[in-house]
């Protein structure tokens, strides 16, 4: 296959960054994609707002479903992420909607994408090494709804094999696990998926949206992502992405000629009825974008988790210096996991990070990643002379830091840690901790794109504090 990180002439990932998905606005010549800072578009004519209901014709009705603003970023990570690219033109006469749609968050986007082809009795095989929030909405919120999650070690190609029967949905992984980061054998989940005739969904959060890594290009047909993170990459608003890739069969059939996937295939009561995997622009034969389509007009008019237009301002923004940071927390990351895996206080084999040639997936990252490029996050733990020890120092450490922020968050500007155990992934039990990464003494590190000199600085004024004997059992409640 052809590299999906060298650049189209005219269309590289930083060009696409700046340029697609906004049309000049002709009345004003503002540059800069404007904000559309509303609740409802006014209708031309009676007629008009009858067809635009009846989706006979595009456009915005009610900014939940559709706003301007917000579609310029849906057209970028669209396209960002490799997806086909549709027309972009303005919102009032365009036949396409964009092959992506913003909601409110990451948890938003995957509960909006999987609630668009799952129902009661349903099930879906997915990694067991998750972000902890994506963890216990899949085992505790769907499992109120009927739907099954059935956790697999995403590495072991057989057991998630054997997971699946004729009521699985899709396979669902992670494009780097949080914070283990186990890169999954793309090639090898898709053979299993398309033998099931199954989607596969990947988050790709931690793949920058789609700077690291383009899961489309690898077998996945739908991504979703936190917006939130590297996508924005400062801190300051939170939404969600899910991509459609325009390449699964969503008129599957069973064994006994029954659609596989009837939400999706079959009629819509909600419109009269219609077919839309059908439809002659948005079916399976045309452009087949009719998930991302019901996935808006359905899911998201129903469940309601829209974003905000400023949220999607602010993230247009973001996206403007994506590649420019993207190689900026890259580079500090892989350089500060080799400086921890050889440091005096680190324990040894502790350094989790897939730039290393000892982590497990070091290979499938050089593989599938953009070269040099192997995620920001990663955790280690300190030296102890016990397992209590490690964790207290590193409660000790983390609390001792002046430059790096304490907070639950990754992909932002600056270097952050948290104590995954007691934080992101509390509400798990050991067993559970234990199989999605987390150790009692991690310390998880979203790199950030200061100095490297002072993150090291900073890093080594903690670790003389966490080492003193004095004061430790001050910090044994902290964790």
């Amino acid at each position: 296959m052809s590299d999906p990180y060298a650049n189209t002439p005219g269309e590289g990932f930083t060009t696409t960054m700046l340029h697609h998905g906004h049309k000049l606005d002709t009345d004003n010549r503002a540059r800069a994609p404007p904000l559309f800072q509303t609740t409802s578009f006014e209708f031309k004519s009676n007629e008009h707002g009858g067809q635009l209901f009846a989706l006979a014709e595009l456009g915005p009705i009610y900014t939940r479903l559709m706003n301007p603003t917000t579609h310029v970023l849906e057209y970028k990570m669209a396209k960002l992420e490799g997806a086909p690219c549709l027309a972009h033109g303005d919102c009032d006469n365009s036949t396409t909607l964009p092959n992506a749609l913003a909601v409110a968050s990451g948890q938003s986007a995957q509960m909006h994408a999987l609630m668009t082809f799952m129902q009661a009795g349903d099930n879906f095989v997915a990694s067991g090494e998750l972000y902890g929030g994506t963890y216990t909405q899949f085992a505790y919120s769907f499992k109120q709804i009927g739907i099954e999650v059935r956790f697999a070690d995403i590495s072991n190609l057989e057991q998630v094999k054997s997971l699946i029967d004729e009521n699985t949905k899709c396979i669902y992984i992670e494009t780097l696990s949080n914070p283990s980061g186990t890169v999954p054998d793309f090639d090898g989940i898709k053979k299993i998926a398309t033998d099931a005739v199954v989607p596969v969904v990947c988050d790709n959060t931690f793949g920058m949206g789609g700077y690291t890594c383009k899961p489309l290009a690898f077998g996945v047909d739908i991504i979703v992502e936190s917006a939130t993170k590297w996508i924005g990459g400062h801190g300051t608003s939170i939404g969600g992405i899910i991509v459609d890739g325009s390449s699964f069969n969503w008129l599957a059939k069973k064994a006994d000629g029954s659609l596989k996937f009837p939400l999706i295939g079959g009629p819509q009561p909600s419109y009269h009825n219609g077919v839309f995997a059908e439809h002659p622009i948005f079916g399976v034969k045309a452009t087949n974008t009719v998930f991302v389509l019901l996935c808006r007009v359905k899911t998201l008019r129903d469940m309601g988790g829209c974003i905000s237009p400023f949220n999607s301002f602010q993230l247009i923004q973001g996206i403007e210096t994506l590649s420019l940071r993207g190689k900026a927390h890259s580079e500090n990351a892989n350089a500060l996991a080799a400086w921890l895996n050889t440091h005096e206080h680190v324990k040894e084999g502790s350094v989790c990070h897939p730039s290393l040639p000892s982590h497990p997936s070091h290979e499938r990252a050089k593989k599938y990643f953009r070269s040099g490029c192997f995620g920001a996050v990663f955790v280690f733990e300190i030296k102890g002379k016990n397992a209590e020890e490690e964790r207290v120092r590193g409660a000790k450490f983390i609390t001792s830091l002046k430059m790096c922020a304490h907070l639950a968050n990754v992909g932002d500007s600056r270097t952050l840690v948290i104590h995954p155990a007691s934080t992101t992934h509390q509400q798990l039990n050991p067993e559970q901790q234990a199989a999605a990464g987390v150790r009692p003494a991690s310390i998880r590190i979203s790199v950030g794109y200061e100095d490297l000199a002072d993150i090291h600085a900073d890093f080594d004024q903690a670790f003389a504090v966490a080492i003193k004997k004095k004061g430790l059992k001050h910090f044994i409640t902290q964790m």
